[in-house]
């Protein structure tokens, strides 16, 4: 059965430009809330003696300190790490007393503003050199069977749809979560978005793939039709190999702990949007582009 995806590309369009201005909106609105890694501050790393209590014991032993406490992330069978605001030496001294001795200090370290602005720069500067490597490779790699459209038509296409839809989606689901929850985005958030990146990419040229073999295959057909012939030959295949990961990062959102918790979650996020957009942004784009091309030319 061949089911006119094409045809209905309006709604598709619709429903990701609602959650494009959504996530637009709200990180306008709320904006992220980025943990210590990129504002500064300080980490302390302790192993607990005998068993470790619960992240609220440890909250409630420290009230009443101004720590700016950002997270507490279970380490291991007994060690947990606090992130909070600079701190000086007294205040760790009387972190480690309110714990009633109970712990063992391992790491105290400062990480200082300038090297969160800086971490944030690299951190644009990488995901700009990335979506220029994928346009440059996708092109390269349709240059013998792009036609109807020129080769980085592709390239452009796979990497704007991962960029503005599968990164900005989950960004501002992150931003919602940071405004009611707190709920701060760190360096595993960042590798995670990269993760999505690549995925993404990864998951749209393996449509696209499939749209140059039919076009080298069936030549005569419109390509509006080879296109839908395409998406749903990859459909079954995109949506199978997704769900096997979502299953994983499921078991790690609700039993990895509080370390993965977020990581997870940002996958979830952005391989659902990733496994839509390929199938149903992606190739559409590429129908109306040529659609364009041909007005152009007539």
């Amino acid at each position: 059965m061949n089911i006119p995806f094409i045809k209905y590309r309006w709604l598709y369009y619709i429903f990701s430009g609602i959650l494009i201005l959504a996530s637009i909106f709200s990180l306008a609105l709320y904006r992220l809330n980025f943990g210590i890694d990129f504002t500064g501050g300080s980490i302390l790393e302790v192993e607990f003696k005998k068993e470790r209590i619960s992240s609220e014991e440890i909250q409630n032993k420290l009230a009443g300190l101004d720590l700016g406490l950002s997270a507490i992330q279970p380490t291991g069978d007994r060690g947990v790490i606090l992130r909070m605001k600079d701190i000086d030496e007294n205040t760790h001294q009387e972190i480690l007393r309110r714990l009633n001795g109970e712990v063992e200090g391992k790491r105290f370290e400062f990480i200082g503003p300038t090297i969160g602005k800086e971490l944030r720069r690299n951190t644009g500067i990488f995901t700009v050199l990335v979506l220029l490597v994928i346009i440059t490779y996708v092109a390269l790699a349709f240059r013998k069977a792009a036609k109807p459209l020129v080769s980085w038509h592709y390239g452009i296409v796979a990497a704007l749809v991962a960029f503005f839809h599968d990164i900005l989606i989950p960004l501002g689901f992150f931003s919602i979560l940071g405004k009611l929850f707190g709920v701060q985005v760190t360096i595993p958030i960042v590798v995670g978005l990269l993760t999505i990146l690549g995925y993404s990419v990864h998951d749209t040229i393996v449509v696209f793939d499939r749209i140059r073999e039919n076009l080298l295959r069936k030549g005569g057909l419109a390509f509006e039709e080879i296109v839908n012939q395409s998406m749903n030959q990859t459909l079954g295949r995109s949506i199978n190999t997704s769900l096997t990961a979502i299953f994983v990062l499921f078991a790690i959102f609700f039993f990895g702990g509080e370390t993965l918790r977020y990581f997870s979650l940002v996958l979830i996020l952005g391989i659902s949007t990733g496994t839509y957009s390929s199938i149903f942004i992606a190739s559409p784009i590429l129908v109306d582009w040529f659609n364009r091309r041909q007005r152009r030319l007539t």
